[in-house]
């Protein structure tokens, strides 16, 4: 048997293989991914997960074929050779990985970098600056004030209010604004499909368009002190009219605290401000 019909019958069984594992993988399993289509940025990384498994499942199947393949049909008998016969290098299989891997590559640089800039950030924070911003029209200001060992939300359009727990407006664009009073955490709302710093003195900006009525995990994704795991907590993603009866009620609720905060500030620095001398 000459090479050449290895290389047909290797080439065969991917084309075939690729033909059925990928549309059952992009249509069918992808639907699945988290986090989920619970906001527009949750959606669009499933979208993205979702092209990358399109890639990744002819690769995937082609190592599979090929390690199939070898180990049946090139398995080392009873009466063969100690050893295979040297094989040097093939220009053509070389040239052709060194041309598909490029392409592979160059169309995840592309389209990675159009997704970040056609959306509002993939849903991480951009820092104090954001450069990708939603198109529509005002968005919701909360702040997000992470601190050993606890979450808080501040709405500056609404007095200031603190608030223990996190409710936003379905439809609504969300400007987060994700800061510190101590330590570095990392606010992380998986089924929003955001995650950002907080860091002390940094305001660093993320923005969702929550599109479901549902709740949502809100978790601390950077290890922080002792009670690390202790900074959990469900939010909740409700309808406007809910939305300003809850946000009413918790100002009347907290009233008596927000006389005595300090006026709204995108950061706050640690006290004390200087460190380390």
């Amino acid at each position: 048997m000459s090479e050449a019909n290895h290389f047909r019958r290797i080439l065969i069984l991917w084309a075939a293989l690729s033909v059925v594992a990928t549309p059952i993988v992009v249509l069918v399993a992808a639907s699945g991914l988290p986090p989920g289509k619970g906001t527009t940025e949750a959606s669009s990384q499933v979208a993205d997960n979702t092209v990358l498994l399109g890639i990744a499942t002819p690769i995937a199947a082609l190592i599979l074929v090929y390690f199939a393949y070898t180990l049946i049909v090139f398995r080392h008998g009873p009466s063969g050779p100690d050893e295979g016969v040297a094989v040097r290098g093939d220009n053509r299989i070389q040239v052709t990985w060194i041309v598909v891997t490029s392409a592979i590559v160059a169309f995840a640089a592309v389209y990675g970098t159009w997704r970040l800039f056609s959306g509002t950030g993939s849903g991480g924070g951009q820092g104090a600056t954001p450069i990708a911003k939603p198109s529509g029209g005002p968005q919701l200001q909360v702040q997000v004030i992470g601190q050993q060992w606890n979450w808080t939300y501040r709405y500056p359009s609404f007095g200031g209010v603190e608030t223990p727990s996190l409710e936003l407006p379905v439809g609504k664009d969300v400007e987060l604004h994700v800061t510190s009073l101590d330590v570095i955490n990392s606010f992380w709302a998986r089924q929003l499909g955001v995650k950002a710093d907080a860091n002390p003195g940094v305001d660093n900006v993320a923005y969702v368009h929550p599109t479901t009525v549902r709740s949502f995990d809100i978790r601390c994704a950077e290890l922080c002190g002792l009670f690390h795991g202790h900074m959990f907590q469900t939010g909740q993603v409700v309808s406007d009219a809910q939305f300003q009866v809850w946000i009413k009620r918790q100002q009347r609720l907290f009233a008596p605290a927000t006389r005595n905060l300090n006026p709204y500030r995108p950061q706050y620095l640690p006290a004390p401000e200087r460190r380390a001398g």
